[in-house]
């Protein structure tokens, strides 16, 4: 028998990964997606099969974490062995304006999935694995952060994720449920939403060494960072649901780097040396040199600048990762690290844009999707 998982938020880059991987492992994969007037499924169009075919392994259902009623039926109708809830509004920025909706979605909806397989009776049959984040430490207490570092969450987004964590706790005691939170820090991947800072990065980077962008903008270039690979996150989270005992868990490189540095690695990787000018909002960045016969950027030429509007209302500063519960008890380690992780998402990205010059080349518009 093939074990069942049940995916929210399967359209995202980790339910693309996570499914991939699942497959790999010959599960039965039911990815939940919210309806859209555009198709909003780029991510796993791969791994799609037609509804007429026999014997699918990866079946999409309309679904929302804000409506109970289908959540509740679509766990009846599915008995998942696994559930994986990965569905939330993501984007910490955005959280400050859509704060009513970020707690509806990422605190009730885990409390909404719970509870559905409360009142199903499916408490000992199904264990869930909750996405929690590192966003949960925010005005970090010690570093690096644990699983017993106290939390202090600097987001609405941060404190929607910190009631998911501990409604995944009060149930996992409350009613004996394999219920696990995984606090994973940053990860990314060429599928990482276009707004987030590191793919803003490393599509920026892309554009302007093809010569379809001139500059980019950022905010606080200070923050850093412990950013990982997606692959190596979707696999522990698995492992989590593994284990011998539910629990929570914290995922990360251990390894922290601030967004400036990280413009540094992504433009290297085009052959671009970069001068950083000026402080706080008056910092910018020049190219200093250009070693890349494809980029042709001149020397002194200004590709970055600070815009105020990309500060946060509360900054998280620091954020690094010590998971050493996870490397000793369940065996995780990275396979990737941050130079190659950059390398794939930069290259990724001159792929793609290269189609976009190809377009612009033929005496077409090219029409930019920006927030």
């Amino acid at each position: 028998m093939k074990k069942i998982a049940l995916i929210t938020g399967v359209t995202g880059q980790d339910g693309a990964y996570l499914s991939e991987f699942l497959i790999k492992k010959n599960y039965i994969v039911h990815g939940l997606k919210r309806r859209s007037s555009q198709f909003n499924t780029d991510r796993v169009d791969h791994l799609y099969q037609d509804p007429h075919e026999k014997d699918r392994n990866f079946i999409l259902h309309y679904g929302d974490m804000t409506d109970s009623t289908n959540l509740i039926r679509l766990i009846q109708e599915i008995q998942p062995d696994e559930i994986y809830n990965l569905a939330a509004m993501s984007h910490v920025q955005v959280s400050f304006e859509i704060p009513e909706y970020t707690g509806n979605a990422d605190g009730l909806g885990t409390l909404r999935i719970l509870d559905a397989l409360r009142l199903l009776g499916l408490e000992k049959k199904t264990k869930i694995y909750q996405a929690s984040t590192s966003e949960l430490y925010g005005k970090v207490q010690e570093v690096p952060q644990t699983e017993k570092t106290p939390f202090y969450p600097r987001s609405p987004y941060g404190v929607a994720k910190l009631y998911a964590y501990w409604i995944t706790v009060n149930y996992r005691e409350a009613y004996g449920m394999f219920a696990s939170n995984g606090i994973l820090f940053n990860h990314e991947s060429p599928r990482r939403g276009e707004t987030f800072v590191s793919r803003k990065i490393t599509r920026a980077v892309a554009r302007i060494a093809l010569g379809l962008q001139d500059k980019f903008y950022l905010g606080n270039l200070d923050a850093k960072r412990d950013w990982g690979h997606a692959k190596d996150y979707v696999r522990m989270m698995w492992m989590i649901l593994q284990a011998p005992e539910p629990g929570d868990w914290v995922t990360a490189t251990g390894v922290s780097t601030s967004v400036r540095d990280l413009v540094r690695m992504a433009f290297a990787e085009v052959g671009i040396e970069l001068e950083f000018r000026g402080k706080g909002v008056e910092e910018k960045a020049f190219v200093k040199s250009c070693s890349d016969e494809k980029s042709q950027l001149a020397e002194g030429k200004e590709v970055l600048a600070i815009d105020p509007n990309y500060f946060r209302p509360a900054e998280v500063d620091h954020l690094v990762g010590d998971s050493t519960k996870a490397r000793t008890v369940l065996g995780w380690e990275p396979e990737y690290n941050l130079k190659a992780l950059v390398n794939e998402m930069v290259q990724s990205d001159i792929k793609l844009m290269e189609k976009e010059r190809y377009v612009k080349d033929g005496g077409y518009d090219i029409l930019n999707n920006f927030e």
